[in-house]
């Protein structure tokens, strides 16, 4: 089966591979020479690389590369841009033989607007295609265990940890929910901008490879002053969800779950956490995904099966997915007839769990969601699936990144490209929410409204505690639905004492400081 992944790029753009480099015009009698208007199948280009890979990808299947140029590369992703692109006719058709491979694949999208004026196309970008493979099949990838938040990337920027993974680099330095980044590498993070320091802190922030060591200076949360760490990279695997656990209140036992991504391992890690807490009879779920920038539609399909169950969805499409105005019937990767995205009942066999399971059920009526801004694609789906089911959801949080569209990441040359080719709907043809999901009382907001609160992220509690403010605000919520005074407002704090840490929103890291990368499917 051909994995549909949805994924999102939140700061400054989303970067890669891209087989860039030198390249040499080709000569005016060249067959393959630019004409605008004029696009050849991108089967007679495909896999025709510059730097042709041998042997075989970690899968073992063997590499399909023969010897190419620049400019073939550039040529298949202009034809395979032109056929699959959701808004094909609004890319702009430049000349291939003019540019390296990342530069000519950042110009394949739509310059239109959102109707907040953003980007209508924020989404567009790449991986190198073995670091792709090994993040979403198994979620490992080389890093600290530190899921890095901004709260501000431009200086005076604010560089906090949002969470650690158990046992990795980042928790056996002591680092923290809070602890805050204030140089790496001699490279003061608060206030450099030229090109040599951004990239020192790059390297440090995002390690390209295993065994890389670099100097932290942090100063953890509440502490008055700072200290200095090294931290050596290593293959991480990411956990998909964290901290489940049962809140006993007095109108009932209400479960919460952090789910983190929607990658092969979340799977099983999903069906543990629902079948624990079906165990300890719940009354109501809080599914925390601050952080939960998407991964695979399956998996956001399971999981809103099993918070909902089967009377609720019984004959409901989960998704609906529209591709552009070449195939309104068909699905131009897989070939088959458009049909919609159930709410999947059994597991379908990513990481290690097995096919053809029945998942366990909740069968809860109601669900509270806490977001932020990396809330986000395949996330965003299970909001809108379950509404599409009339199960109610209660947002608490901030709006979330506003990614109602999808891909199927296509590998050539050895870069996975992302480029938008389907939208999705839920069974009541609501997908209109390219600004986001907003909660109650997010003022100024333009996404579409849910009921909630509007809450700041909270570095006082760990993820998991009932007395975080957002999750505090559910609970609160549960037993009478307003909303606390000091969760209004949702202004960026100001300076970078840690003080402003206390109540902040910001923007997950999984890349580069000024080139965040996150998923959905």
């Amino acid at each position: 089966m051909r994995k549909i992944v949805l994924l999102s790029c939140l700061l400054a753009g989303c970067g890669g591979g891209g087989g860039g480099g030198s390249f040499t015009p080709p000569p005016a009698t060249d067959p393959n020479a630019w004409v605008q208007g004029v696009f050849k199948p991108a089967s007679s280009f495909a896999a025709q690389c510059a730097a042709p890979r041998t042997g075989v990808d970690s899968t073992g299947t063997p590499f399909p590369d023969t010897a190419g140029s620049v400019l073939t590369q550039n040529n298949w992703l202009r034809s395979w841009s032109h056929d699959w692109y959701l808004w094909y006719g609004e890319i702009a058709d430049k000349d291939p033989a003019q540019y390296t491979t990342t530069a000519y694949f950042d110009l394949l999208k739509t310059t239109g607007l959102s109707m907040s004026g953003q980007p209508k196309d924020r989404f567009h970008f790449t991986y190198p295609t073995d670091q792709w493979l090994a993040l979403s099949q198994s979620g490992v990838e080389s890093g600290y265990g530190a899921h890095w938040l901004f709260i501000a990337n431009t200086p005076p920027r604010q560089l906090v940890v949002a969470y650690v993974e158990p046992g990795a680099s980042a928790a056996l330095a002591g680092l923290d929910r809070g602890t805050e980044i204030l140089a790496i590498d001699g490279v003061d993070l608060v206030n450099a901008n030229d090109q040599a320091s951004i990239d020192t802190l790059n390297a440090g922030i995002s390690p390209a490879a295993v065994g890389e060591t670099h100097q932290f200076v942090v100063r953890d949360f509440g502490a008055a002053t700072s200290r200095t760490v090294t931290l050596q990279s290593q293959n991480v695997t990411n956990s998909s969800v964290m901290n489940v656990l049962v809140f006993n209140t007095a109108s009932g036992n209400v479960g919460y779950m952090q789910f983190n991504d929607h990658l092969g391992g979340a799977e099983k890690a999903l069906v543990d956490a629902i079948t624990t807490l079906k165990s300890q009879n719940i009354t109501d779920l809080i599914l925390d995904i601050r952080y939960n920038s998407g991964g695979y539609l399956d998996i956001a399909s399971e999981a809103a099966y099993m918070i909902a169950g089967d009377a609720a969805t019984a004959g409901k499409a989960f998704e609906r997915t529209q591709f552009n105005d070449k195939y309104p019937n068909t699905n131009p990767v897989t070939g088959q007839t458009l049909t919609p995205t159930p709410f999947i009942a059994t597991s379908q066999g990513f990481g290690q769990q097995p096919t053809n399971v029945a998942l366990p059920t909740l069968n809860l009526s109601r669900v509270f969601v806490i977001t932020g801004p990396d809330t986000c694609s395949a996330s965003e789906s299970i909001i809108n699936g379950l509404r599409g089911a009339d199960i109610e959801v209660i947002q608490i949080g901030e709006t979330t990144c506003g990614k109602p569209y999808g891909f199927y990441p296509q590998d050539n040359c050895g870069t996975t490209y992302f480029s938008i080719q389907f939208e999705g709907v839920n069974e009541k043809g609501f997908g209109d929410y390219s600004d986001g999901f907003s909660p109650g009382g997010a003022v100024g907001s333009t996404g579409a409204q849910l009921p909630g609160c509007a809450v700041l992220d909270d570095f006082t509690f760990a993820l998991g505690n009932d007395h975080e403010a957002r999750i505090a605000a559910a609970l609160a919520y549960r037993d009478n639905p307003t909303c606390p005074a000091m969760a209004m407002g949702l202004q960026k704090p100001g300076g970078s004492g840690v003080a402003s840490l206390a109540a902040a929103h910001g923007r997950l890291v999984r890349s580069p400081l000024l080139e965040n990368r996150l998923y959905r499917h």
